[in-house]
């Protein structure tokens, strides 16, 4: 084949996910950074696995339709089903499963991996990104609702958003059950119809959402709309009827929104439209929102799930935890500018001013990064301005120029960029000087 018949090969990522360059990868790490500290300021354990997983995991509780439609399935060399994994939770339920009797309950684990789903992308939403999943295991009280939503709130705020540009929504699985089984005593097959349908009633017109909603619900379309449109808590409440408020987990929200007040987080909502999309969620369900008009969406969320331990024929374990994806973080501190400046890990640049000066900046550099500072020699031969302006574009703090003379004198030049101060020094206390500088 000739040259001029080969194709040539695209230079775009696959559809859906993203390349990391440096600076992209910066943010990355602070955003993971910040997430670690608030994470491990609370008590929990890092841990990771695979992200491939058998496809039997997500078919136990999602059905064959998602596995095949919604994620990356295929068929390894050895005749196995495997999927790339679309989320962490049936993850580690399966690693706490296996290891049950000998783990120390309980347990606060989280972990950031990347996941994949098939799905189109837009806005917020990618084929791949990477979550944070923040669990208790073995803690059947409402203190483990608390807690979780407590270390999501402290996320928050440790990214800089405040307390008013978002708000935590909250309901409950026992809530919606009661409504959908035992007040309306709908079909299985309504029930998931309709919480798919109430789950977007947000971006849907009122009339047209009646006019969905009365075609799944009939007769009980009025009556229904009633409690999905109350204003607050105690309206709704009414709405549902005194008896049934231990019953269909109503206690359970008003203990865990007095709780979390307690505790200074008072932008805690009732919502009865919350729904949570995951079949596996047993009782209190919450998402965080961004009030934002530019990007007023859910970020993300969670809830309790006391029943996926029994996939894997073991006992019953109760759990609460929630996932936070990376990519609707970044837009959140995109939209309230809380990115952070852009800041190199390089501490100094070592600009060479002949070829004499390289190997003396190579012998210095070697010595600095012993001392824990990093270091770049530049072995260009281009002029001192040129490099010195290249120093500037990549944020690096430090610059010293190295040639014949410093070889001579043994003296160096360390010049601090942001101030133009510069500061004559012997090599040896170079390292010192840096690190106690502010």
């Amino acid at each position: 084949m000739s040259e001029e018949k080969k194709q040539k090969l695209s230079t775009d990522s696959y559809k859906g996910v993203r390349d990391f360059y440096p600076a992209d990868m910066a943010i990355q790490n602070y955003i993971f950074g910040v997430i670690k500290k608030v994470v491990e300021s609370y008590g929990y354990l890092e841990y990771s696995a695979s992200i491939l997983e058998s496809a039997d995991l997500y078919k136990a509780k999602t059905g064959e339709e998602i596995v095949n439609e919604q994620t990356y399935t295929f068929t390894d060399r050895g005749g196995r089903e495997v999927t790339l994994r679309p989320e962490m939770t049936p993850t580690v339920a399966r690693m706490v499963a296996k290891n049950q009797k000998a783990l120390l309950f309980p347990l606060r684990w989280y972990s950031i991996p990347n996941l994949f789903r098939y799905e189109q992308p837009q806005r917020g939403r990618l084929r791949e990104h990477w979550q944070l999943n923040a669990d208790i295991f073995g803690e059947k009280s409402l203190h483990a609702e608390v807690e979780i939503i407590s270390l999501a709130s402290s996320i928050m705020r440790a990214f800089g958003v405040k307390d008013n540009q978002f708000e935590i929504r909250i309901n409950s699985r026992k809530i919606i059950n009661y409504i959908f089984g035992e007040l309306f005593a709908f079909p299985e097959e309504t029930r998931s119809e309709l919480a798919k349908l109430i789950d977007k009633k947000e971006k849907m017109g009122a009339a047209v959402f009646k006019a969905a909603l009365k075609t799944a619900a009939g007769e009980k379309t009025d009556k229904l709309l009633t409690l999905l449109n109350s204003k607050n808590f105690e309206e709704f409440a009414k709405s549902l009827g005194e008896t049934a408020g231990e019953k269909a987990g109503m206690d359970e929200i008003k203990t865990v929104i007095a709780s979390l007040e307690k505790l200074g987080i008072t932008n805690v909502v009732f919502d009865q439209t919350l729904m949570r999309g995951f079949d596996y969620y047993t009782g209190v369900v919450f998402e965080i929102f961004d009030q934002n008009p530019d990007n007023r969406r859910s970020l993300f969320g969670g809830g309790r799930y006391d029943d996926l331990l029994e996939i894997f024929g073991k006992e019953k374990v109760p759990a609460v935890g929630f996932g936070m994806g990376d990519v609707t973080i970044r837009d959140v501190l995109e939209t309230y500018s809380l990115l952070p400046s852009p800041t190199s890990k390089i501490k100094l640049a070592l600009c060479t001013i002949d070829e004499n000066g390289i190997g003396y900046a190579e012998e210095v550099a070697q010595e600095l990064r012993a001392q824990d500072i990093s270091v770049i020699v530049n072995y260009s031969d281009k002029k001192v301005g040129d490099q010195i302006k290249s120093v500037v574009r990549q944020s690096i703090p430090y610059v010293i120029c190295i040639g014949s003379d410093e070889i001579k004198s043994g003296k160096l030049k360390l010049k601090e960029l942001a101030s133009g101060k510069e500061t004559e020094l012997e090599s040896s206390n170079v390292a010192m000087h840096i690190k106690n500088q502010k």
